[in-house]
């Protein structure tokens, strides 16, 4: 799903569902640009991909990212993801703290 602002994709959010039901489905390419933060439209994307994820009926949605991204991380836990693992890993040759998220009330 894409948010566009003046003819310009401004925010997208991708749900891969290929191992939905044994892994849970990946929630990917969550972004919203600076146009947009603050004002409702990750909130917005993140509610229709779940509402998906309801629809399919997958047990369990899951995404990656990592340590000091805090307004995303508030908006994650504020739409019920969990954090269920942290660790040290290599990012555009960067050390960061990785960390998983799963949503399992769909």
């Amino acid at each position: 799903w894409t948010v566009v602002l003046s003819g310009r994709v401004e925010g997208a959010v991708v749900i891969d569902g290929r191992h939905a039901q044994t892994e849970g489905a990946h929630l990917r390419w969550f972004i919203v640009s600076d146009a947009l933060r603050g004002r409702g439209a990750g909130r917005q994307l993140l509610e229709t991909a779940l509402a998906f994820c309801r629809q399919k009926q997958y047990a369990r949605v899951f995404l990656h990212t990592f340590k000091g991204l805090e307004a995303a991380r508030h908006l994650y836990e504020s739409m019920g993801f969990k954090l269920v693992q942290q660790q040290e890993g290599s990012q555009w040759g960067t050390t960061v703290s990785e960390q998983r998220f799963e949503f399992s009330k769909v």
